[in-house]
């Protein structure tokens, strides 16, 4: 603690320096409550344009705290020309000729109206906001997509250094369901016609032997001898006979047959928008496949699918529209073109394959594919010479002929669907005929449902029903 000293000249003196201390104080005090009572003027500048500054008094002074983004020319004593050079933010002073100054806190930001125009022209729909600071970029706002809030920053990507991407998305709306449905319907038809005659004779006039085209199966001599002659049939075709008087017979062929083929599927597919689904209806086959190598000789079996397969990717477009990708396809397994390898028989497939894309609307239809195939096979087998007999000559003549025509024909019906709500009964098969009912007579009695009366009829009273007379009925 200090202690002051009681001469009148120790203390007199102290109270001068005292004095003098506060006085000091109290100007500085002033002095700077002067210096922060001067007010920061806030100015905004976009890059490339100037602002000229009309000062009140005579300049005596300009300073700017980075020339390369603003730079500040005096134009006259009392003008000061701004130009904006390059995003940021400065701080330019003036001071007049009697020594009063002003502070600009200038933020220079780039010119984002022409982008903000570009990005309003392109997504009208969309709030989209776009703001700036130094070289870098933000975006802000909602949109409805992701695709929408990729394409904005691309656009704004030349105008700044860094993007700074703040669109929020919207969730995405549910994808919307869409139902096919298909018929395929495939109608084979075949027919075919045979004519042949062979001719035998077991010593008719003392001749034996036999005529025949090689077509059929024909009647051949097994012994031949002095009186007794021996022949076997092989095939007695459709037509046989025989006389053993004359020792003459005849094996005819003359067949007609005609079959017909249907196979109807509807197979009905679901799948969301942009998704693809595919559907089977059919079997594997058992193929067998060599190996090679260190396992050379050994054989393994490989399954090959067949039968009705469909494979379809819809869209549904913002014209309310479907777009799809279909390939239906149709295979069936042929023996008549399976081949034997190794003791194993590997049948060959018949397919029908159809691939389009089309575009339709909600419940139009429409045929991808009305394939037909039609063959005809014919052989005609004739003996020469003797076929060229007028009238006979067909006798020593066989023909066969084979017609197979198949038709098929895919019926494409696309539908937005949606699913069944929260206890909506779900729409059932609509069956001709009842299906399992009730087995016993108690089932069946308890599941015929009472007949409701109206009410006017309920309080009527009955007449009184009178004992019928027959078998069980007693006279008085």
């Amino acid at each position: 603690m200090t202690r002051l000293s009681r001469t009148p000249f120790a203390g007199s003196r102290s109270r001068r320096s005292f004095a003098h201390a506060c006085m000091t104080l109290v100007v500085l005090a002033l002095s700077a409550a002067g210096m922060f009572a001067q007010g920061v003027e806030e100015m905004r500048l976009t890059v490339g344009k100037s602002i000229v500054l009309d000062y009140p008094a005579d300049i005596r002074q300009i300073s700017t705290s980075d020339p390369a983004v603003v730079d500040a020319v005096a134009v006259s004593t009392r003008e000061v020309l701004l130009n904006a050079k390059t995003a940021g933010t400065v701080t330019v002073i003036v001071w007049s000729r009697e020594g009063q100054r002003t502070i600009y806190s200038i933020n220079v930001e780039q010119n984002l109206e022409p982008l903000r125009r570009l990005l309003k022209d392109t997504f009208p729909t969309e709030n989209i906001v776009v703001q700036s600071s130094r070289d870098a970029v933000s975006l802000t706002g909602n949109v409805s997509n992701r695709e929408i809030a990729d394409r904005a920053v691309a656009m704004v990507t030349p105008f700044g250094r860094s993007i700074v991407n703040n669109l929020r998305v919207a969730p995405a709306p549910v994808d919307k369901q869409v139902l096919l449905r298909v018929r395929f319907a495939e109608l084979n038809r075949n027919a075919s016609t045979s004519f042949g005659v062979n001719l035998f004779s077991t010593g008719a006039t003392g001749t034996i032997g036999r005529v025949t085209t090689g077509q059929f199966g024909a009647v051949s001599p097994s012994t031949v001898g002095q009186g007794a002659n021996t022949f076997s049939i092989s095939d007695a075709l459709n037509v046989f006979a025989f006389r053993p008087d004359l020792n003459l017979g005849a094996v005819i062929r003359a067949l007609q047959a005609e079959g017909v083929l249907q196979i109807l599927a509807e197979p009905n597919l679901v799948t969301t928008t942009g998704k693809e689904a595919s559907f089977l209806v059919g079997g594997e086959f058992p193929v067998p496949i060599l190996q090679g190598g260190g396992n050379a000789g050994a054989v393994t079996i490989q399954f090959r699918e067949f039968g009705i397969r469909l494979t379809f990717n819809p869209v549904v477009t913002e014209n309310g529209t479907i777009k799809m990708y279909v390939k239906p396809e149709v295979s069936t397994i042929d023996l008549a073109n399976a081949v034997t390898v190794s003791g194993f028989l590997i049948p060959a497939l018949a397919t029908r394959r159809m691939e389009t894309n089309v575009e339709l609307g909600p419940g139009q239809s429409f045929v991808i594919g009305g394939l037909i195939d039609d063959r005809v096979q014919d052989s005609l087998n004739k003996v020469p010479g003797l076929s060229s007999i007028p009238l006979l000559g067909a006798i020593f003549k066989s023909r066969e002929e084979r017609k197979n025509r198949t038709e098929l024909i895919v019926l494409v019906t696309p539908e937005v669907t949606r699913p069944l709500e929260a206890g909506e009964p779900p729409q059932m098969p609509v069956f001709p005929r009842e299906f399992m009912g009730p087995a016993t007579p108690a089932e069946k009695q308890s599941a015929v449902p009472p007949v409701e009366k109206p009410a006017n009829q309920a309080n009527q009273s009955k007449p009184e029903k009178k004992p019928a007379k027959g078998f069980f009925s007693r006279k008085g």
